[in-house]
């Protein structure tokens, strides 16, 4: 068989080069919709050893690091897998966030509202640019031509591979860019003879735009392959429609007004024919010829036959023509009708289904709706944020989860770049040097110096707590102007990947009773791609700033919580879409609650978020409880641009 070749294809030794396999643990960072009921019983079940119910996984990460993590659990068992994958080579990373405007009143979650002055009315566009991670990947895809994009593609069905189960599928999506290079990379990691069918998914129609010297672009491809001859595969079949004033000739109408088409005898019983005619199936021609009848669906004026689809599939349309409510304005969205053709015919309820590049979530949508049981992963938080609503917006949706590989992916790169703990001081001189501040010597809690401020570097593994803003601000009291290191500004810069509930807000409090001006901002993810170093892409931004009052009614045992404020960084935001939001709840997307935090996992169990058909905020939530006591509330706020912040909040009723 004829070879592809790129570069990086073969090692040193002469061998393919097989991918990475970094496999690191998932961190469970919220569970959606699941009861405290259901959470008990999940709890039970893990302390005695028993496998907790399914629930399905929605993954923040890179694909690189989430198939390898996956293979443990599930190699070989995965029974339907569709990828749409990046096929662009021109790199656009924007995404259209909607900032709506705040009502004259907005709706609390109590019937009641919450007044809310406004002078503008209209909505404000803002196209940016989530996570620099995201043009990095883009970059390790695209950045060395067609040889990088092939050596990426190629370990990426090798893993896929791996994870298919051997009566499972595989479709992959792609255009003319790459089709055929991706063909002849499935001929040899599926092999040639689990080749089932090249799908032309035709689009266009009317709409196709007139290019110069070249018919239009109006298709894509889908490949569609399997890991052996035994593949699940159910036949599916659409409705042609006809007038029933112009029928064909072998479609007719009998007395009773029902639609009807034929098929010969065959080699039916007499007595199989007796019944058939007893249930009026039987139709005898003027020559006295027996078929059998074949009823056709009926409404009002018009039939509909129902035809085995093809690989040509040219009654589906884009998202520009599909249901305005299923439209996301996400810029690679696929219609539902696609995905449901699609595992329709190569799964069945209960299967499961993966995406590894699920975007705004259609795969995701469409398998919990046709009863399938899925795992749905991205490395945008925008994706990720807009799959979480889009899940919640259908009707008995299952619990399911949001992971990520958090603090297990930092320690491989802290081990891989720095060595063993023995090396803290290589990593925190890393980071300053990128904060671009100096490192100092003989403190414990402060690190570096920049323009007279000091500098504290947070753990790769742990999250900076109130105990470590406390330690720092008492160790720079005790130094402040003594010695060659001395601070000579009253100012500490806190520096985390991730933040305890409580610091954003409380930290402050402790700052100012030491009399220091305290920042806190968070280290990106992209100081571990060495691209993002090399390029200067990395930016640390400040953490958002979240309020909430609470009410409590002990007599009826109740709390109500109100957001009354919300302060996030504006980094990258225009400064002419900054002066047209008028109130703090226009940079909120999305909040939820979890009314009896246990320490371990946030608990969704109430939430409110914007949608196009529907982008009121409630900004108020109530709970009452069956017991008094002591309970740990926990709030979650997400906004716009896909980012985090979390309060946590202690009350007795």
């Amino acid at each position: 068989m004829p070879e592809l070749i790129w570069t990086g294809k073969y090692d040193d030794n002469g061998q393919i080069a097989a991918p990475p396999r970094t496999a690191l643990p998932f961190q469970t960072v919220e569970t959606v919709n699941q009861s405290a009921q259901e959470r008990q019983m999940a709890l039970a079940a893990a302390s005695a050893g028993h496998n907790p119910e399914w629930r399905n996984r929605l993954i923040w990460g890179d694909k690189k690091y989430v198939l390898p993590s996956l293979l443990d659990e599930f190699a070989g068992k995965i029974d339907l897998i569709y990828i749409d994958p990046p096929f662009a080579t021109g790199a656009d990373f924007s995404y259209r966030a909607q900032i709506h405007p705040p009502a004259d009143n907005v709706m609390s979650s109590g019937g009641g509202y919450s007044e809310v002055a406004s002078s503008r009315r209209q909505s404000v566009t803002l196209d940016y640019t989530p996570n620099l991670i995201e043009e990095i990947a883009y970059r390790d895809t695209w950045g060395g031509g067609l040889d990088t994009y092939l050596k990426w593609m190629s370990d990426t069905l090798t893993l896929l591979r791996e994870l298919l189960a051997e009566t499972g599928s595989i479709y992959v999506h792609c255009d003319w860019r790459t089709s055929h290079y991706i063909k002849a990379q499935m001929d040899k990691i599926f092999g040639y003879d689990n080749f089932r069918n090249e799908i032309v998914w035709s689009y266009g129609g009317r709409g196709a735009k007139a290019i110069s010297g070249q018919f239009p672009r109006n298709h894509d491809i889908v490949y569609l392959y399997t890991c052996t001859q035994n593949s699940t595969y159910n036949l599916v079949y659409e409705p042609i429609q006809y007038n029933i004033n112009a029928l064909p000739s072998y479609i007719r109408i009998d007395d009773d007004g029902k639609a009807f088409k034929t098929s010969p005898r065959g080699d039916y019983t007499d007595e199989s024919v007796a019944r058939l005619r007893a249930e009026g199936r039987i139709y005898e021609s003027r020559t006295g010829n027996i078929r059998i009848k074949y009823f056709l669906e009926r409404s009002g004026k018009f039939v509909y036959e129902p035809k085995l689809v093809g690989d040509v599939w040219d009654s589906i349309p884009d998202m520009m023509h599909s249901p305005v409510k299923e439209r996301l304005n996400y810029p690679t969205q696929k219609p539902e009708v696609l995905l449901e053709r699609i595992i329709n015919a190569s799964s069945n309820p209960g299967d499961l289904v993966l995406d590894c590049f699920v975007g705004s979530g259609t795969t995701a949508a469409v398998a919990e709706r046709l009863g399938r049981r899925w795992i749905a992963a991205d490395m945008g938080r925008f994706a990720i944020s807009t799959t979480r609503k889009r899940l919640l917006s259908l009707d008995d949706v299952k619990p399911f989860y949001v992971q990520n590989l958090g603090r297990y992916e930092r320690q491989a790169w802290q081990r891989g770049e720095f060595g063993d703990a023995a090396q803290q001081q290589a990593y925190r001189e890393f980071i300053l040097d990128l904060y671009k501040a100096q490192p100092v010597q003989g403190y414990r809690w402060l690190h570096g110096e920049r323009a007279g401020r000091m500098v504290h570097v947070g753990a790769v593994d742990a999250p900076v707590t109130l105990d470590d803003v406390q330690a720092a601000a008492d160790e720079f009291g005790s130094v402040m102007g003594s010695g060659a290191n001395a601070p000579t500004t009253a100012g500490v810069d806190i520096l985390g990947w991730d933040f305890g509930m409580e610091v954003d807000t409380e930290a402050q409090t402790v700052a100012e009773r030491a009399g220091i001006r305290l920042r806190l901002r968070r280290i990106p993810r992209e100081v571990m791609d060495q691209k993002a170093v090399d390029a200067g892409d990395v930016r640390f931004f400040e953490l958002a700033a979240l309020s909430v009052k609470q009410s409590i009614n002990r007599r009826q045992r109740s709390v109500e919580l109100t957001l009354d404020d919300f302060t996030m960084p504006l980094d990258g935001v225009p400064d002419d879409v900054r002066q047209k939001v008028t109130h703090w709840s226009q940079w909120i997307d999305y909040w939820a609650v979890d009314w009896d935090y246990q320490n371990d996992t946030f608990n969704n169990q109430w939430q409110s978020y914007r949608t196009r058909q529907d982008p009121k905020l409630q900004l108020s939530a109530s709970r009452a409880y069956e017991e008094r006591g002591e309970r740990t509330i926990v709030v979650k706020v997400i906004d716009i641009l896909g980012n985090d912040t979390t309060r946590r909040l202690e009350v007795k009723v």
